[in-house]
């Protein structure tokens, strides 16, 4: 058992529980914390210490996380929660780690990466579904084709739903458009800027650009100076997207923001243990370089909260152990792509080489 003493933040949310539940499994004894009185609920039911806290100011973090070796982020919106933390870990010594999908929190981590140096941490954002899975594949893409030049992503899922978090998340997401890099830089892009016909290995699907975080940090994992990420999605669902796109810039009001997370904490289910066992992720990649040779890759694993759940844990037993690691980091930087071998339901990776 691992004696350094870390913490979960948001312990009692829906992807909180996962984690408390396999640290259990595996022996650890993090203290749980939140913002919530459930915190303290749950962590007796698992026999762990616990504190309850709020994200509003730095000094009083800082003052609560103190002795702690790491703290695992996973209470979203990141965009209210991430900075904060992060600056308190830098002030007390401790590493930080999140399950976040959000852009902002990987270049915020990377702004911060002379101060985490300075501080002897690791500051590595999404150490879940949320990267892991894709960042792995652009570095085994990267292996396969050297001088690549372009790299294009899918997702797809089979049986998931979203969290509450996850879905806040998305609604914030909504009025700030879509993302691209090009030629090395982030470009803003609209929703569902371009479509891709791609094959999960279970025939074509109909996928459109999303901003999710590998936009970012599969650039810092491979150097690959044009990436796009795309989501599947039902052909309608695209076109309608793509005909109310103005529609979506209003949720940048406050109040209609708030409308539509006040909905989802009224009527969001998410997935049971049963419904993420029965479900699947399915990822696919594919780099090309100047000469227009490619090269095609594709893997599935479990459900991703359950490779969240995985990744969060993995990353926080290595980093509770000796190494020599501090600054910002991807997680495929920070453990090696071969990270996910171990994967839940990782099926390995199939690679078709087009010259």
């Amino acid at each position: 058992m691992l004696s350094k003493e870390w913490m979960i933040y948001g312990a009692n949310g829906y992807t909180g529980r996962l984690l408390v539940r396999l640290a259990k499994k595996r022996g650890l004894q993090p203290i749980l914390a939140g913002r919530s009185q459930e915190v303290e609920t749950l962590a007796k039911e698992h026999h762990f210490k616990s504190k309850i806290f709020s994200i509003d100011d730095v000094s009083h973090i800082a003052s609560q996380i103190a002795g702690a070796t790491l703290v695992v982020n996973c209470a979203g919106p990141f965009s209210k929660t991430a900075e904060k933390m992060m600056k308190a870990c830098l002030k007390t010594s401790a590493h930080y780690i999140d399950i976040t999908g959000e852009i902002s929190i990987f270049e915020l981590a990377n702004k911060l990466d002379n101060e985490a140096l300075n501080s002897n941490i690791v500051l590595c954002p999404g150490v879940g579904s949320d990267v892991i899975p894709t960042d792995c594949l652009a570095a085994y893409l990267k292996d396969k084709l050297p001088d690549a030049t372009h790299l294009k992503m899918a997702w797809a899922t089979k049986g998931s739903k979203s969290s509450k978090g996850t879905a806040k998340t998305a609604v914030e997401g909504m009025g700030k458009g879509g993302k691209i890099r090009e030629n090395g830089k982030m470009k803003k892009v609209p929703l569902a800027y371009k479509t891709l016909d791609v094959d999960f290995g279970y025939g074509p699907q109909n996928t459109m650009t999303i901003p999710w975080a590998d936009v970012y940090t599969a650039y810092h994992s491979t150097g690959i100076s044009n990436i796009e990420f795309y989501f599947a999605r039902p052909l309608r669902t695209i076109k309608k997207l793509q005909r109310f796109r103005w529609l979506f810039s209003l949720v940048r009001f406050k109040w209609i923001n708030g409308l539509l997370k006040k909905r989802i904490d009224k009527t969001w289910k998410p997935s049971t243990d049963e419904e993420r066992a029965r479900s699947m992720s399915y990822f696919w990649g594919q780099v090309s370089n100047e000469k227009k040779e490619k090269t095609v890759a594709r893997f599935t694993t479990a459900d991703g909260y359950d490779v969240t759940a995985w990744g969060a844990i993995h990353v926080a037993e290595h980093l509770l152990t000796d190494h020599n690691q501090k600054g910002f980091y991807t997680p495929s930087i920070l453990m090696g792509k071969e990270m996910i071998e171990t994967m839940p339901g990782y099926s390995g990776i199939e690679f078709e080489r087009n010259n």
